[in-house]
């Protein structure tokens, strides 16, 4: 199981001479025209400088206080 299979160089060589079918969509039946329109393409905003606590009790006040998290 889940072996996988090594091509081989004769399988190679007649896999080169087979003729390569081009088929277009229409031929299928499938429209291929763009269905999505793009209305505008903006750079994200910055993101602000982080800041370093010292401690473990600094990081939480600062969670509770001023981001508001826990």
């Amino acid at each position: 199981l889940n072996e996988p299979r090594y091509v081989t160089l004769p399988n190679i060589m007649k896999a080169k001479k087979k003729p390569l079918e081009n088929v277009k969509p229409a031929d299928l039946g499938v429209d291929v025209a763009p269905r999505l329109k793009t209305l505008k393409v903006a750079e994200p905003a910055g993101r602000k400088a982080g800041i370093k606590v010292a401690d473990v009790a600094a990081l939480v006040d600062k969670l509770k206080n001023e981001a508001k998290v826990i």
